[in-house]
């Protein structure tokens, strides 16, 4: 009984975070089991001159990313899975990294 109870429980914790979508769900995920690779997120921000910054970071160190939205292009990650763009004229963007597909959460100040 127990048992059904913590499955109960721990089912309550995971379908609401999967019902908003592989996004978010990625995003809110802060933490790796041993020996798996980093959760990779990307997010958007409104700069100063009304243009947006685009960043991301957890993706493969020395690999290309492709970014879609307003604006598109391939660009390189630093050695720690990290890229930075900005300058861009619009707030959605898709990342692409082999299998990895993330749509950005756009993150407001």
């Amino acid at each position: 009984m127990n048992r059904n109870r913590r499955l109960a429980a721990f089912a309550s914790l995971i379908v609401p975070a999967l019902a908003l979508g592989p996004a978010v769900a990625a995003y809110a995920s802060t933490t790796t089991a041993p020996g798996a690779a980093p959760s990779a997120t990307c997010n958007v921000e409104r700069e100063s001159n009304g243009k947006y910054h685009l960043w991301g970071e957890g993706f493969p160190g020395g690999t290309k990313v492709t970014y879609s939205g307003s604006s598109s292009d391939t660009v390189p990650t630093d050695e720690g899975g990290r890229f930075d763009i900005g300058g861009l004229s619009g707030s959605q963007f898709v990342v692409k990294s082999g299998s990895t597909t993330l749509t950005c959460v756009v993150v407001q100040h």
